[in-house]
């Protein structure tokens, strides 16, 4: 059976003369992927650049790439800095960079990045602001009236707060808070040559911005100008000759020794509090920094001039957030939408009517996370039910589903949570979770040590008329009802046995002693889900080879596992389409004659954060299609629990392939397509073709779906760019850091 709507429409198989297969592990057919990093946070960015987003939604955009920026330093950086710092010279990934030639070119890409914002917020956005109402004002902008009213509100609300720290022979440099805002002071006293230096926090625990109401909007001043009016009243009687603001980044990434940990959670508490003192990577400075100050901090936190990062303009933009979520500006924001409800859902008398009579399968944010709510809310309520198992990767801090286990281990049933200490910048709250949890009488376990329980699975048990039926959720995003409004992700609920079976056997293997069971449904990581999908692709290419269609669809986050890049480069070279939407990391380099002109590459950044997996294998027209929480990284395929599954039913499998992945492809608005060379460009649309945003068509999708109207799927574009571009030197590394376009 052949499939159609223009998705995988079967073209002549190609021949190119595949080159050896020696050559596959060529360092130079792999992009870095600390650069391919910065390349998907460059597109970030370069949504805050552009005019046609709304200007809030810019703003949006700017902060978090910063806060991108934060997490890459703290977690990546410092890690090549201990490479170098060993001695290592040559890189752990495919493209084999050494890590310091990584981080000059980490350096110098940063930098071009903090220069195009900066002059974006600068020239573009705040003047614009100021135009709506919104002022952001520095100490040279404010006059005396607006000073008065500062001086007040830092007496009242700000002074209590701050603690001077000055340093000498008597009281040594502070370790400042990773992330923390200061000011570095430079000061004497009168009559005195003798220069001294103190150090200010400006206090994370109030808000980034002074805010004041105007009859035209708000003015809101930085915390830090609001101090360092006021350093007199700091250090009285003493002279302020200069005062820098500076911000530092830490490392927060850290190593547990499997055969040393005996207590999971204690050891975690313990690294989450030496990550609050871990080694400085980055420090973030003024630009008119005094050259004493600037030395003196280079030297107490043991940093280079290459991680030393002037800045002219406003520091810590992350605190734009508080930007953009002051009330009112409709018209400064992108249109405000409902997350619809799921028609199986509210015609059903319950949830669990609604699984019984088929299989669903939940789009978000555009199909409301309400319903999985409900599922665990109805469970904790429901006599009839018996046990709930959960994982629990990453939630909100005021969880509704953690809230409904407490109330279903009240209410006398069996629950157990898998909470995963280890996820990364979560750790805090998971273990804060994990305690509440286990007051209330639910069995926590922390999965294993040398491995993180990353997959998305609940289990319900539940005693019916006819016996005890299993009901199961999996889901490619997080139990968290905050991150499901702004990613996109894919909830698929069922009562099928052979799944709940599955399901039942995955608690069992991750709270007990269990053997690796025989799946039924379930590819489970890291025990066979690399193979299998190398077996998948390879199948793909023996199809091509033999004269039939060869054709290969993904959609993931990440790509950097070599085995998995080098099965997809030989089907390539066997003459299968290969189609991936990747957002994020791509090692893979598309468009290299001989080797990868057959695979296409395109990343969607757009108002929600693109976080579904989906696989399509044409399987010689008898099509398979999985949907899973791993991405084609090493540490999803080899350090994780993962679990990807099948979608065998018809409509469902149809909605996944010819809507899901099709108008993904077809996006010529917010997608943009990898180079061979590393760098993206936006997808180029043709001249009488109309725009085509892939987001918007979901939400509109969403609507009709619930109005129960028909779908109208515009036809996508071609299975395979016409002509991908060609490489520059597909046997040589680029010199530099490639120039990217939009």
């Amino acid at each position: 059976m052949q499939e159609n709507n223009g998705i995988v429409t079967p073209r002549k198989p190609e021949a190119p003369g595949p080159a050896p297969v020696s050559a596959l592990d060529d360092p130079s057919l792999y992009i870095n992927r600390e650069l391919s990093w910065l390349a998907f946070n460059r597109r970030v960015l370069d949504e805050a650049l552009d005019p046609g987003v709304p200007l809030l939604e810019r703003i949006k955009f700017l902060a978090i790439c910063a806060s991108n920026l934060d997490e890459f330093f703290m977690v990546r950086v410092g890690g090549l800095q201990q490479k170098v710092a060993a001695g290592i010279n040559v890189g752990s990934g495919a493209d084999r960079m050494a890590p310091r030639d990584q981080l000059a070119a980490i350096s110098t890409t940063v930098r071009e990045m903090l220069q195009a914002g900066n002059q974006c917020l600068r020239e573009q956005l705040l003047p614009a602001l100021e135009k709506e109402g919104l002022l952001i004002r520095t100490h040279k902008d404010l006059g005396d009236k607006q000073k008065d009213v500062l001086t007040a509100a830092f007496r009242r609300d700000i002074f209590p707060v701050l603690t001077p720290l000055a340093i000498d022979q008597g009281h040594p440099f502070p370790h400042l808070l990773n992330k923390s805002l200061n000011l570095a002071v430079l000061l004497k006293r009168p009559r005195e040559t003798d220069r001294r230096l103190a150090v200010v926090q400006v206090p994370a625990v109030l808000p980034r911005f002074v805010q004041q109401k105007t009859d035209a909007g708000y003015t809101l001043i930085p915390l830090e100008t609001v101090i360092r009016l006021h350093l007199p009243d700091l250090f009285p009687g003493m002279e302020i000759e200069h005062a820098t603001v500076f911000r530092v980044s830490r490392n927060s990434e850290y190593e547990i020794d499997d055969d040393e940990v005996e207590d999971l959670l204690k050891t975690i508490e313990e690294e989450v509090r030496k990550r609050r003192r871990g080694f400085a990577v980055r420090l973030e400075i003024e630009a008119n920094a005094h050259p004493l100050i600037n030395n003196y901090l280079m030297q107490a936190l043991d940093l280079e001039a290459t991680d030393v990062y002037p800045s002219d303009d406003l520091l810590d933009l992350t605190g734009l957030f508080q930007v953009y979520n002051l009330p009112g500006y409709p018209s400064l924001r992108d249109p405000q939408f409902v997350a619809q409800q799921v028609t199986e859902f509210v015609n059903a008398p319950n949830v669990f009517a609604a699984i019984k009579a088929r299989d669903i399968l939940v789009h978000h944010p555009y199909e409301s996370f309400s319903h999985v709510v409900e599922f665990i809310e109805t469970a904790a309520r429901d006599d009839r039910v018996l046990a709930i198992k959960q994982t629990l990767y990453r939630t909100s801090s005021d969880s509704p589903i953690v809230k409904a286990l407490q109330l279903a281990a009240d209410n006398g049933k069996q629950v157990t949570a898998v909470i995963e200490l280890k996820a990364r910048l979560d750790e805090e709250r998971n273990i804060a979770w994990a305690r509440e949890l286990e007051k209330a009488g639910v069995h926590v376990v922390f999965g294993f040590v040398g491995l993180k329980t990353h997959c998305k699975v609940a289990l319900v048990v539940r005693r019916e008329e006819d016996g005890i039926r299993r009901y199961v959720h999996m889901a490619t995003g997080n139990y968290n009802p905050t991150t499901a409004r702004v990613y996109t992700d894919l909830g698929f609920f069922t009562c099928n046995n052979d799944f709940c079976d599955d399901a039942s056997a995955l608690f069992n293997y991750l709270t007990g002693y269990s053997e690796l069971p025989q799946w039924r449904k379930l590819i489970v990581a890291p025990s066979r889900m690399q193979a299998f999908m190398i077996e998948r692709i390879q199948q793909e290419a023996e199809n091509a080879k033999a004269g039939r269609t060869g054709r290969i669809i993904a959609k993931i986050n990440g790509l950097l596992e070599p085995a998995v890049i080098q099965a997809l480069y030989r089907a390539s070279q066997a003459g299968v389409k290969i189609d991936l939407i990747c957002r994020g990391v791509c090692a893979l380099r598309p468009g290299i004659p001989g080797i990868s002109e057959n695979i296409r590459v395109i990343s969607i950044v757009d108002r929600f954060l693109e976080h579904s997996r989906i696989f399509y294998f044409h399987n010689n027209g008898d099509s398979q299609v999985y949907v899973g929480s791993a991405d084609w990284m090493d540490r999803n395929l080899s350090r994780r629990v993962e679990v990807a599954f099948p979608v065998d039913h018809t409509e469902l499998k149809n909605r996944l392939v010819h809507e899901i992945l099709a108008l993904g492809l077809a996006d010529n608005a917010k997608a943009r397509e990898l180079l061979p060379d590393g760098a993206y460009r936006r997808v180029q649309r043709g001249v009488d073709q109309p725009p085509m945003r892939s987001q918007e068509r979901f939400l509109e999708i969403a609507v009709q779906n619930a109005q129960r109207r028909p779908v109208e799927i515009p036809p996508p574009l071609p299975v395979i760019a016409a002509a991908p571009a060609k490489a520059r030197s597909p046997r040589k590394r680029p010199t530099k850091t490639p120039e990217r376009t939009s």
